[in-house]
């Protein structure tokens, strides 16, 4: 099942997904769209889910372009389909034709619209990116390709909720210490400490003067919204997970 935004879909030269882990062949642990080529589900059915991925964004499977995620700052602008994968968590690029590919299981996916400069962006934000500033690492480079961050639309897809995001003291003293602000983004509730990781990006883009932002509200730790989720797995003592694809194209 796909998620769209209310935003981008105004828009009739945007295609774009965030998608579940309905619909796709995989079986088992993995069982749909496990679309996580560094799962340990068989190759050729993630493969498979990856190309009904395409069918449905309306792209060749040979440009999808995804990252090897690493939980960092780092940004590509591309012009190509790179010849091998980039090690990275964040692509940007104004080429037709081109689809933008993230991977998550509880991270937040995020995509970026500039409609004045045709330019988009997907990104990765887990805690670790979003604390090493990979959203606003990729804001600069949408500034200095010509971008008002006035004219940007934001998009933060399903990752998990607050209610969901039980972290320990020393997580919180990481970001207490990054900024004493930080504080706002986390909730106590009998002894245990939740982190808000939507706030925490929205925060960011907020500071950047972003404020043509959506969210869309899918918490992935619940079972109910069928999406892949590492904490969840982890707690029901899976040794591995499957991971929830979002995509974005100019067509």
């Amino acid at each position: 099942m796909m998620f769209k935004s209310k935003k981008l879909s105004k828009f009739k030269m945007i295609r774009h997904g965030f998608f579940n882990r309905f619909g796709g062949v995989s079986k088992g642990i993995y069982k749909g769209l496990n679309c996580g080529l560094g799962s340990e589900d068989k190759i050729r059915d993630v493969k498979k889910n990856i190309e009904k991925v395409c069918q449905k964004i309306g792209c060749n499977k040979n440009n999808l372009v995804l990252l090897d995620q690493i939980h960092s700052n780092y940004v590509y602008k591309i012009s190509k389909i790179p010849k091998k994968k980039l090690k990275g968590d964040s692509l940007i690029t104004n080429k037709k034709g081109i689809a933008l590919g993230i991977l998550t299981a509880d991270c937040a996916p995020v995509f970026i619209y500039d409609p004045i400069n045709n330019l988009i962006s997907a990104l990765h934000a887990g805690w670790k990116g979003a604390y090493k500033k990979i959203v606003s690492t990729t804001l600069r480079k949408f500034k200095s390709s010509g971008s008002n961050f006035n004219d940007l639309i934001v998009v933060i897809g399903p990752c998990i909720g607050k209610d969901n995001y039980e972290v320990r003291n020393d997580f919180l003293d990481k970001f207490t210490k990054q900024k004493i602000s930080n504080k706002k983004f986390f909730k106590t509730k009998r002894n245990k400490i939740y982190f808000s990781l939507i706030d925490y990006i929205k925060d960011q883009l907020v500071k950047f003067g972003v404020k043509n932002i959506e969210i869309i509200k899918k918490d992935t730790y619940l079972l109910s919204n069928n999406f892949f989720s590492a904490r969840r797995s982890i707690k029901n003592k899976l040794n591995d997970y499957g991971r929830n694809i979002s995509v974005i194209m100019i067509k």
